[in-house]
């Protein structure tokens, strides 16, 4: 298969040589209303669309994509390539959300034009229409045309013209623009059809929002680049209804199916016998977890609680990536299973790789599979920008054509993020500064520690946030897996204390001692990592800040709670205050 130059050019090819093959299907939750496109109906309407939008535009300006999922937006972002606009994919501003971040990727990228879908009821109260006027932006609404025809505009698109813009905020930062090229796009898309081994006939099914990363390139763009379906769902109607998202994946026979770890937290949470009557999924063989740290535990509790049902332990696929270097960068073949290894809890808090010294000593950590084909992988010490010897936890530096090419109107940042040299080897290239925390075994597989920014040094000795929470998370059922935040303080008497954020689960918030969960939050933390929380602080579900990527914000978390602004639960027991900071 030769690559196509372009996304334009692939929905191109797709549209010629299999115009009547179903592109997508909109699974609305009633089978009976179920709309779908093939692809040679997604190029008609894609470059209808993109007539109106090069009449509003001129190359290189931005179009904000304000949808929810559906073939709408599907439609819409292949028109803007078309048109040779950068798409902006935009989650729906929130009428009442202090976490909302469009003003500031509107003051970043300062679009052109906004398009989102047609009918008032999209719209209830104006807050988009008012947003759009304050800001001075075209605002164009979209609905599929009955008169599609396959006439768009004479723009030239190339490889190294930017696709998209892909805003991601870390757990300090505002919002910064990834730009994402054509040639991007096309060198990760085809890097996941040779690992993964995706064809025609590999069905994806997805939940996750299109303005998601993981939601827009693996579950929209792999299956559209190899001439397969993909299923579309609302990620409202996931979170409400989990096993709908394994009973689509059953119907539709689907292959592939990727989501964060919490999904399959929660679909474990939210079994029932009586819901999956019926189920096979022997046809899944490929379930990736990523964007967030992917737990050992998690995975091999849906295994065991999905096998009856003819889901296969090794379809569970570990991944590792970031919207800068496009989405993938490791991953192992499909069909490789979870690659897990126990390590000692004390050398990973000297950032060291070693065996375990005893039984309480173990720690698991899980693979995330080698570099994908044509990446390179180094891990770097941060602070000498030296390699890292064999067995030293470090920074992981990313090279490849699927890295990005740097932020928005961002030079200083770009420069330092994604053309970093390792000290001492000149000739090895520019890399991407990932700012993540790992190890390389000797097989090359990559293995994720955390964070830099967000490590903490509690009495010289580093510990992992996401350990601690995941430790957390174990120690009540009443509060949320993934929805908290671990970080540190500076207390009026110089001391750096630790406070825990979490949020409490929804299905238990009424059913639960806060006292008792303190108790118990306090001991798992003490024997597992030896670490004395020095505020423990509930807050309400949905509320904890996390990127659009779905990682959490500890940074904004750590923020809100010196500002007092959390929407923190109602506490009625005797919690101790921390010393005012």
């Amino acid at each position: 298969m030769t690559p196509p130059l372009s996304l334009v050019d692939m929905l191109r090819r797709q549209a010629q040589s299999r115009p009547d093959a179903r592109a997508l299907v909109f699974s609305s939750g009633k089978p009976e209303v179920e709309p779908e496109l093939s692809y040679g109906g997604l190029q008609a309407q894609a470059a209808t669309l993109a007539r109106r939008i090069a009449a509003e535009t001129r190359p290189g300006d931005r179009a904000l994509l304000i949808f929810p999922s559906g073939l709408e937006f599907v439609v819409a972002y292949f028109a803007c390539l078309m048109a040779g606009v950068i798409a902006v994919p935009l989650m729906p501003p929130r009428r009442n959300a202090t976490q909302d971040a469009s003003a500031a990727i509107m003051a970043d990228c300062t679009p052109r034009i906004a398009l989102s879908p047609a009918g008032e009821g999209e719209d209830p109260r104006g807050t988009l229409r008012q947003r759009l006027a304050d800001a001075g932006i075209r605002h164009l609404t979209v609905a599929l045309s009955p008169d599609a025809a396959d006439d768009a505009p004479d723009r030239a698109v190339a490889g190294d013209d930017l696709a998209f813009l892909q805003y991601t905020s870390g757990s300090t930062s505002t919002p910064k623009g990834v730009m994402v090229s054509h040639g991007n796009l096309v060198a990760n898309l085809e890097m996941m059809r040779q690992r993964f081994g995706n064809h025609a006939g590999s069905t994806h099914v997805s939940w996750i929002p299109l303005y998601h990363d993981l939601g827009l390139i693996l579950n929209l763009l792999q299956p559209l680049y190899v001439g397969a379906t993909c299923v579309l769902m609302m990620p409202s109607g996931f979170m409400h209804r989990p096993l709908n998202w394994l009973r689509n994946i059953a119907r539709f026979r689907a292959e592939v199916a990727a989501a964060p770890n919490f999904a399959y937290h929660l679909c474990v949470d939210r079994f029932r016998p009586d819901q999956m009557e019926g189920i096979d999924l022997s046809c899944w063989t490929l379930a990736v977890n990523g964007a967030e740290p992917v737990r050992a535990a998690t995975m091999a509790r849906f295994a065991e609680t999905f096998a009856p049902y003819g889901f296969d332990a090794r379809t569970l696929h570990p991944t590792y990536g970031l919207a800068e270097a496009t989405l993938v960068v490791s991953s192992a073949p499909r069909g490789s299973g979870v690659s897990v290894r126990e390590v000692s809890a004390k050398a990973l808090q000297d950032r060291r790789i070693a065996p375990p010294e005893n039984d309480r000593d173990r720690q698991a950590i899980v693979g995330c599979g080698p570099a994908m084909p044509g990446v390179t992988l180094a891990i770097v010490d941060p602070q000498t920008l030296r390699r890292a010897q064999p067995g030293v936890i470090g920074e992981i530096w990313v090279g490849g054509a699927s890295v990005a090419g740097g932020y928005w109107h961002r030079p200083e940042e770009s420069e330092a993020t994604f053309r970093a040299r390792i000290a001492g080897e000149e000739g090895a290239g520019a890399f991407l500064r990932t700012g993540d925390l790992g190890h390389l075994d000797p097989d090359g597989e990559l293995f994720i520690a955390g964070r830099v920014k967000d490590v903490l040094i509690i009495r010289g000795v580093n510990h992992y946030p996401q350990d601690i929470e995941a430790t957390v998370a174990d120690a009540h059922p009443a509060l949320r897996r993934d929805y908290g935040a671990v970080f540190a303080v500076i207390a009026e008497d110089g001391t750096e204390q630790v406070v825990l954020v979490q949020e409490v689960e929804r299905t238990q918030r009424h059913a639960f001692v806060e006292a008792e969960v303190f108790a118990a939050v306090r001991a798992a933390v003490v024997n597992n990592h030896e670490v004395a929380l020095a505020k423990i602080v509930l807050i309400r579900p949905g509320t904890i800040p996390k990127t659009t990527s779905g990682k959490i914000q500890r940074g904004r978390t750590r923020q809100q709670w010196l500002d007092g602004t959390l929407e923190v639960w109602d506490s009625r027991s005797a919690e101790p205050a921390l010393p005012a900071v």
